[in-house]
């Protein structure tokens, strides 16, 4: 039996050497020459549900058995895995998307590289690593995420010519939605998620996966700029769904995904408070914003709508924060106390004491100015 550390933790630690930081992350090892009923008399613990993983009895590593895939079906549900003790290392690195995700260290730590996968770390590559790319349609999206991962790479031509003939081939169609928000929301949270979504655009996946979403220059560069600022998933998303031509399409795309709830809210939301958090001046105008928004209960939610809004058109976030703090001030309990128990009464009380508290800000902007 012989173990292997391989796939991303590789690429990383090589990358590392060349003077590029990366995220670490956990190892991956294959195991060549073994069977389950070896790995479990070893004591470690099977958690495979599609093909044999197993969790190290001391470090808890996964540890999977060198296999093989055979495509029998359109998707990315259609393989039959073979994994057995004379399936190699080689044959296993064979199945894996990219050369640079096909390396493996040996237990001396000397690195086993039989598909070029250096070589084209070293030149800043995504290539696929055989014909069997085409099987799973999958790899069209963890492509494009990588692509924002790395964006100093560049994507091999040939590549680019292959996934367009997936895509052509309807492969890209048998993609479930559940599948392609996990890859989407990965790509997004990368550091220039613009990438992945130039990728999808490039190769025909974005038309197939988003029909009316257009990879928008302006959209783009915001969505790098809502990665600069941290913003959290939810924002960039939202900045992303004003990519869509018309209200109607990015509406029934949010009907077919699986984004989160968080995440649907929140490009709603900014679909229809966009103009006024660009425009909105007076006292009454910002009001209603905040009123719409939510911002006393939703605060958090208040903070991504101003990221994602200021990576789009540049808003003065400072200001709207100030705004959100005037109203925060306001003890509406106290103010129920004394206006008495008229329901109308008190919400009229309320709402007239934060939007003085919102003009005493402004105010003093402006007497700062």
């Amino acid at each position: 039996m012989q173990t292997y550390i391989v796939g991303g933790w590789v690429r990383d630690r090589l990358l590392e050497r060349q003077g590029r930081p990366t995220r670490g992350g956990d190892r991956d090892w294959v195991v060549v020459g073994a069977t389950a009923k070896t790995l479990i008399d070893l004591g470690y613990r099977p958690v495979g549900r599609d093909f044999p993983v197993f969790l190290h009895p001391v470090t808890a590593e996964e540890y999977a058995l060198a296999r093989t895939e055979r495509k029998v079906a359109p998707g990315y549900h259609g393989f039959v895995v073979h994994a057995a003790p004379d399936v190699t290392l080689e044959q296993d690195l064979q199945r894996r998307d990219l050369t640079i995700n096909a390396m493996a260290f040996d237990e001396q730590g000397a690195l086993i590289d039989p598909l070029g996968g250096l070589a084209d770390l070293q030149q800043r590559v995504l290539r696929h690593v055989g014909p069997a790319f085409v099987e799973d349609p999958v790899r069209i999206l963890r492509l494009a995420r990588f692509a924002a991962r790395f964006a100093e790479f560049s994507v091999a031509p040939q590549t680019l010519e292959l996934v367009r003939a997936m895509v052509a081939a309807g492969e890209v169609d048998a993609l479930v939605p559940e599948r392609v928000w996990q890859e989407l929301a990965r790509g997004l949270m990368e550091e220039h998620p613009r990438r992945m979504i130039e990728v999808l655009a490039q190769t025909g996946a974005l038309a197939r996966l988003a029909p009316g979403l257009e990879a928008a220059p302006a959209v783009l560069a915001a969505l790098d700029r809502a990665a600069a600022a941290q913003a959290l998933l939810a924002a960039r998303f939202a900045v992303l769904c004003t990519g869509f031509a018309t209200v109607a399409a990015c509406e029934a795309w949010l009907e077919r995904q699986r984004a989160d709830a968080d995440s649907v809210q929140l490009a709603r939301l900014l679909g229809a408070q966009r103009t006024a958090l660009s425009t909105a001046q007076d006292v009454p105008a910002m009001a209603a914003v905040l009123e719409r928004a939510d911002v006393l209960r939703r605060a958090a939610r208040f903070e991504q709508l101003l990221l994602a809004a200021q990576a789009l058109d540049g808003i003065d976030v400072a200001r709207w924060r100030r705004a959100a703090a005037a109203f925060a001030r306001v003890d509406a309990g106290a103010l129920a106390r004394l206006a008495g128990p008229r329901p109308e009464a008190i919400a009229q009380a309320i709402e007239s004491a934060r939007r003085a508290a919102l003009a005493a800000a402004l105010s003093g902007e402006s007497g700062a100015a």
